[in-house]
């Protein structure tokens, strides 16, 4: 099963669970994790479920292609990192 994880700078805001999805693309392993917390997708998706801007996916060590489809594939080893940007100065 793919591993879904979430960076621990999201965890100042919802809790940010660490997921075991059987999914073959991306935007229904995403949907496993929202299904465990419903306020993580905020977070995640903007209000047309595309991937907010401040928002990056890895799979596998490479970046998502797919910020609205989000339809990159998924393997049942893969790793998948979600990270929220960090800004300041």
């Amino acid at each position: 099963m793919a591993r879904i994880t979430f960076t621990q700078q999201l965890a100042r805001f919802t809790s940010v669970p660490e997921v075991d999805s059987a999914a073959t693309t991306l935007r229904p392993g995403l949907e496993s994790a929202f299904a465990l917390n419903p306020t993580l997708r905020g977070y995640v998706l903007d209000d047309q479920d595309h991937l907010r801007e401040n928002v990056v996916v890895f799979i596998d060590g490479r970046r998502c292609t797919g910020r609205s489809k989000l339809d990159d594939p998924l393997n049942p080893d893969s790793t998948v990192y979600v990270l929220q940007a960090l800004s300041g100065g």
